[in-house]
């Protein structure tokens, strides 16, 4: 069996909403329904979590109940890692993989779910989408360069990332330090993370310039907003 947890419990602090970010409307619908949209039509999907924050559960169960049946929302925690575990904890016991998504990428297509979960059935244990880095990076302190680093070996990973739930389980349960994604505590534990093609169209919204970008792609003729 696959599950999916959709992690919808940020607050939305600096896109500068007044509701936590999942709940941002564009074209019409939250970040949340077209991330469940999108899951709604992967036939190999099992069961889907929603993790959200603790005073929306109420609203989001009866909402999504409505649109989604079978959806099972849970309350998060205060950090990224908590919520996942509290994601977890509400998923079957005889799911074997489970996909990890952010709601703040609400238009991550269809493909990138059907990757992931291949290389999951292929037998690998973690899984991330990524793209290759376009510009330059270089490693910076106090306002200083250091050092710039090889382009062609650097990627920028993304979701939903896909693992064996025994994996995961192990690696949360061993967590030291702060991490900011599963596949960076799966990474600490030994285990080799598989990366796969990701998509522009996974792009993560975190800013205002991110949701204007988001609303371009949600418009049929790709124009940017006013």
């Amino acid at each position: 069996m696959t599950g999916l947890l959709l992690l919808a419990a940020g607050s939305g602090e600096r896109l500068g909403a007044d509701v936590p970010k999942a709940l941002v409307e564009i074209a019409g619908d939250s970040m949340i329904g077209h991330c469940l949209g999108t899951a709604a039509g992967l036939h190999w999907l099992n069961e889907i979590v929603l993790v959200a924050p603790a005073s929306e559960v109420a609203g989001l169960a009866q909402e999504v109940g409505s649109r989604f049946p079978g959806v099972t929302v849970v309350a998060g925690g205060a950090s990224r890692d908590a919520s996942v575990r509290a994601g977890l904890a509400a998923i079957s016991p005889q799911t074997e993989h489970v996909l990890i998504h952010d709601a703040a990428r609400p238009f991550a297509p269809v493909e990138v779910y059907d990757r992931v979960r291949e290389a999951l059935t292929l037998g690998a244990r973690a899984v991330v989408p990524a793209l290759p880095v376009t510009d330059t990076i270089k490693l910076v302190d106090h306002g200083v360069v250091e050092q710039t680093l090889p382009r062609e070996r650097l990627v920028a990973v993304q979701t939903p990332q896909g693992f064996h739930v025994g994996t995961l389980l192990r690696a949360h349960a061993a967590r030291s330090g702060a991490v900011t994604d599963d596949a960076m505590l799966v990474e600490q534990s030994g285990v080799p993370v598989v990366v796969v093609a990701g998509s522009q169209y996974a792009v993560k919204i975190t800013t205002p310039f991110d949701l204007r970008i988001a609303e371009s792609l949600a418009r049929p003729d790709g124009t940017m907003p006013t």
